[in-house]
């Protein structure tokens, strides 16, 4: 990807319930017969899951995941709160975010049928669930990914919403792969530590960190397919910010979300990266930068500035299940 002037959108896996593997309450009042009573005791396997279950709705996150792994569900690791992903005299360690994070942040290629764009996305399930920025897959013919370990993978695109420039892809024959943990967007402070992790330029891998330096800023970008395809993967994904258009003409088909404003240098490929927290969780998915670089040949306006965008983690929990169900919006 080259070097673009303005904002880079951040370059694009079903809003499931948190936590949809636990199973719903009975309908019925439980057996006080002491005969079943000592039957149920038998079954250790069973009541082993079964508090393993209630322990994960206690406190999620993490606990969720390991209900995960127990009984062989590929669901999304997710946090009402925050959980402890880096150990906590380890919190706000960049090497240690990094070192815990980087496993489930992964680079994306697609092939467009005027040229190409690379972006990043999010790993949410073991099984290969991605979510990633809609404007990195948008009029993808074909998509190919690689994880931080360097094993590509095709995917498929599962849903899509362009009015929150949200996708889902799928990784083909992947597995036992790391989720990141989604954390809780609601709970962002301005002057949060944050650390992003990307792909920008195509530098698989590159970290980057900062802090929240505003919250809820109105970021519109386009939702026609087209727009902004065809620079031949330089990112030139068109978006407006506080009344000004960056990066081309955004259209008359646009949406407008609430993001997260952050200093952390983001560049193009960093689009569908992860913005994490102090604690290792995800809190945003990477959407658009803005940098003076093609504005003046002079070196003091070259590069990051500091204005970069995400989508609150809340808004990707809140649409996982429309896009697991095969949006194409």
């Amino acid at each position: 990807m080259t070097e673009s002037q303005g904002a880079y959108p951040q370059q694009q896996s079903y809003s499931a319930p948190v936590h949809p593997e636990w199973p719903p309450p009975p309908t019925y009042q439980p057996a006080t017969d002491p005969a079943a009573h000592k039957r149920k005791r038998n079954r250790g396997p069973v009541a082993l899951l079964a508090a393993v279950a209630i322990v994960a709705a206690a406190v999620g996150g993490g606990t969720a995941y390991a209900f995960q792994q127990l009984t062989g569900k590929d669901t999304v690791a997710t946090s009402g709160t925050s959980t402890n992903v880096v150990p906590s005299s380890k919190r706000g360690n960049v090497a240690a975010i990094a070192a815990a994070v980087s496993p489930s942040v992964v680079e994306i290629q697609a092939t467009l049928s005027s040229g190409s764009s690379t972006g990043s996305g999010v790993i949410i399930t073991g099984n290969g669930e991605i979510v990633t920025n809609n404007h990195v897959i948008s009029g993808a013919q074909s998509i190919k990914v690689r994880t931080s370990d360097g094993k590509s993978y095709t995917a498929e695109v599962v849903g899509t919403d362009s009015s929150k420039d949200l996708a889902l892809i799928r990784l083909q024959g992947a597995s036992g792969l790391k989720p990141a943990a989604l954390g809780n967007s609601s709970g962002v402070q301005v002057g949060d530590t944050v650390v992003a992790i990307g792909s920008p330029e195509g530098l698989t891998g590159t970290v980057t960190s900062g802090i929240v330096s505003a919250l809820s800023r109105d970021v519109t970008v386009s939702t026609d397919e087209n727009q902004g395809q065809g620079q031949g993967g330089d990112g030139n994904w068109p978006f407006q910010f506080g009344g000004r258009q960056f990066n081309g003409d955004t259209g008359s088909s646009t949406t407008t979300y609430k993001a997260i404003q952050t200093d952390a240098s983001l560049n193009p490929g960093n689009s569908g990266g992860a913005l994490i927290d102090a604690s290792g969780n995800v809190i945003g998915i990477n959407s658009a930068m803005y940098s003076s670089s093609q504005q003046s040949s002079s070196s003091s306006d070259a590069g990051s500035i500091g204005l970069g965008f995400a989508i609150p983690v809340n808004t990707v929990k809140s649409d996982l299940a429309k896009l697991r169900a095969g949006s194409k919006g």
